[in-house]
């Protein structure tokens, strides 16, 4: 967790203005944002910035003079807009259409053909529709309004649906396995003619699909496309599975074949499955990102000139394509604290490609004591 509470840019940014109090000490005041006295020296640095995520950052420099604060002070911040580019939903929803109606294609196929390989695909295909689905509405919730409840919106929403479509790819291959090994006792006999040209029908679709998200979606970076793409990829091992299966039957009438193949395709379902699940459970535990190596950022930070120690540094995830850090810069009496910032966040982005960064900025006047968790 991250020791910063995160809000969410909701707020235009204004222009910055320099201003001298009483005493001669210049604050940055940000339109729209705060100052403080009352014998402290407060600086907000806040920058504005678009990029591939249309992320924003929040800077705090704090500096205290004739007094000490006890525990960790926190100040609200807002985080960035995000918006889904539309072809990750063009994707999906081409690929829910041709899902939906091979699903129902198989399931048909797989009762008259007697096929546990169809009709287990065809239950997977079922969960992909529903997957599919799914991660239509997360994008859809996910593109709402942040509020004062919920300050970074519904973007975790994308998570939680990725985690759930994981967990269905392991509940059905349960059944898969289940049913499986009941026919290894007895195996039936199957219609593998009919159950190949379906199969193969059911094997066109899925490629269609999987090229779509592939040209439309974020496969790569985005969990919950991901989450659904692999779905799609299963039901195209399955297919395969299915082929297979009805070759060696119309070959051999080894029809043990199909519970075997159902096993094998239930088993690489399995494994992609669990990837999600890792990945997303990782995110929601607030995990440092699997592309960020913490220690090398400390000491990326820990090289700035004018900085002579860093704690309380937090990096995490808050949905596919948002990173977030923030961390204490403890700098030196006489370093600029603005000159430290711009160049700590000037880095942080080079280097690490994280564009939404809270860092607070003190001196031996000032230092929070350390979020020991």
């Amino acid at each position: 967790m991250s020791d910063t509470p995160s809000g969410r840019f909701g707020s235009k940014h204004g222009k910055v203005e320099d201003v001298s109090d009483s005493a001669g000490r210049r604050e940055h005041i940000v339109g729209g944002g705060h100052g403080h006295g009352d014998g402290c020296d407060h600086s907000a640095d806040h920058e504005h910035k678009q990029s591939k995520v249309r992320s924003q950052r929040h800077i705090h420099s704090h500096g205290h003079h004739g007094h000490s604060h006890h525990g960790h002070s926190h100040h609200g911040h807002g985080h960035h807009g995000h918006s889904h580019a539309p072809n990750n939903k063009a994707g999906l929803l081409f690929a829910l259409v041709i899902t939906a109606g091979i699903m129902v294609l198989e399931f048909v196929g797989g009762l008259v053909t007697n096929s546990l390989a169809l009709l287990s695909d065809s239950g997977h295909m079922l969960s992909d529709a529903a997957a599919l689905a799914l991660s239509l509405a997360a994008m859809w919730f996910a593109a709402r309004p942040s509020s004062a409840k919920r300050t970074f919106g519904f973007h975790r929403f994308e998570i939680l649906a990725a985690l759930l479509n994981g967990v269905s790819l392991f509940v059905i291959s349960g059944f898969i396995i289940a049913e499986a090994i009941k026919r290894f006792w007895e195996p039936p006999t199957v219609a593998s003619g009919s159950m190949m040209i379906i199969a193969a029908i059911g094997l066109l679709a899925n490629l269609a699909s999987a090229w779509f998200l592939m040209r439309k979606g974020d496969v790569k970076d985005n969990l919950n496309v991901r989450s659904a793409y692999l779905h799609v990829i299963g039901d195209a091992i399955g297919s395969v599975g299915a082929i297979i299966a009805g070759l060696l039957m119309t070959l051999f009438s080894w029809y043990i074949a199909d519970p075997i193949i159902s096993v094998v395709v239930a088993l690489l379902i399995l494994k992609s499955a669990w990837g999600i699940i890792n990945s997303t459970v990782h995110i929601l535990m607030e995990g440092t990102p699997h592309s960020i190596d913490a220690d090398e950022v400390k000491a990326t930070l820990l090289g700035v000139a004018g900085v002579s120690d860093v704690h309380d540094l937090h990096i995490w995830t808050i949905t596919s394509g948002i990173d977030s850090l923030s961390c204490h810069l403890i700098i030196h009496d006489n370093a600029d604290g603005q000159v430290v910032l711009r160049e700590a966040l000037k880095l942080i982005e080079e280097q690490y490609g994280i564009d939404h960064a809270t860092i607070q900025v003190e001196n031996t006047s000032l230092r929070h004591a350390e979020l020991h968790i």
